[in-house]
């Protein structure tokens, strides 16, 4: 089954569809939440809140909107940080983790046209210049706000939204470029 066979099933209480998209998808899930939280148990933690909120909120999902796998992959993103801040915890930027590494985890490009997407993404990421991976990397993956990276790399404000915006437009650019 497809994922709006499956989303729809959840959303009527079917327990087997829920298991075949968390079958399908936790593996993604627990990649985002482990390299924002760097923590096993907390990471394992967010994976079953996320689905946990799957389940409450299947009915809400749009398919107009964007895939499943997006909207799954933005509400782990949002609980992982939101346990962050809860944990009163900052990840440590030279911990010796590899990001590198962590998306090795992340099954072959081909297998799915999301997983494709997942992959081009990182590396539209890495292809960014130093300055404007770094503040990409602070805000959407450490969950620092403008104001504390600009305090955190001794830098403007100004800048740092400069950098962002920019980041973000080469981002766009790029990755519209890949789906022509």
């Amino acid at each position: 089954m497809d994922d709006t066979e499956l989303i729809s099933k959840v959303t009527k209480g079917d327990q087997r569809a829920f298991l075949a998209l968390y079958d399908r998808y936790s593996s993604h899930v627990y990649t985002l939440v482990s390299y924002i939280l760097r923590d096993q148990m907390l990471a394992e933690e967010v994976v079953q809140d996320t689905f946990l909120k799957l389940w409450g909120r299947a009915h809400q999902y749009l398919t107009e909107r964007g895939s499943l796998l997006t909207w799954l992959l933005t509400i782990a993103r949002r609980t992982a940080l939101d346990r962050l801040r809860f944990e009163s915890r900052r990840l440590n930027l030279s911990d010796g983790n590899d990001p590198d590494l962590m998306w090795e985890n992340i099954p072959e490009p081909a297998t799915t046209s999301e997983e494709t997407r997942w992959h081009s993404l990182y590396l539209a990421v890495q292809a960014l210049p130093e300055e404007q991976k770094r503040v990409i990397d602070l805000a959407y993956y450490q969950g620092l706000s403008q104001s504390e990276i600009a305090e955190m790399l001794n830098l403007p404000l100004g800048t740092v939204k400069t950098r962002l915006r920019n980041g973000m437009d080469r981002l766009r650019h790029q990755w519209l470029a890949d789906e022509n």
